[in-house]
């Protein structure tokens, strides 16, 4: 009876060490993907946050691009009008000298 409680209880500390292994083997992997998530999530984070800066500076060149445009519609629109003043004023110089 001794000995069969014996192997018995051999045979279970074997199965123990043996599933205790099997277990520490599956939280390494576990553990091993738990951290490579973690990288790829820094570096996502981080590609996130340069691309950001990306489109931040693309806006503002944006927005320097809109600014100049504005300016050069606003001269252009003013040399229009100095040319159509000064196209008025010579047809009615033109008139006037067709009238003597």
């Amino acid at each position: 009876m001794i000995k069969n409680v014996l192997k018995v209880s051999a045979i279970l500390l074997i199965f123990g060490l043996a599933s205790g292994c099997a277990s520490q083997d599956a939280i390494d992997r576990a553990q091993a993907t738990a951290d490579s998530a973690a990288r790829d999530a820094a570096a996502a984070k981080s590609a996130a946050e340069a691309a950001r800066a990306a489109a931040d500076s693309a806006a503002q060149t944006a927005s320097a691009a809109q600014s100049t445009a504005d300016q050069a519609l606003s001269a252009a629109t003013e040399a229009q009008s100095c040319c159509d003043a000064n196209r008025d004023r010579l047809e009615r110089m033109f008139q006037k000298s067709m009238q003597k």
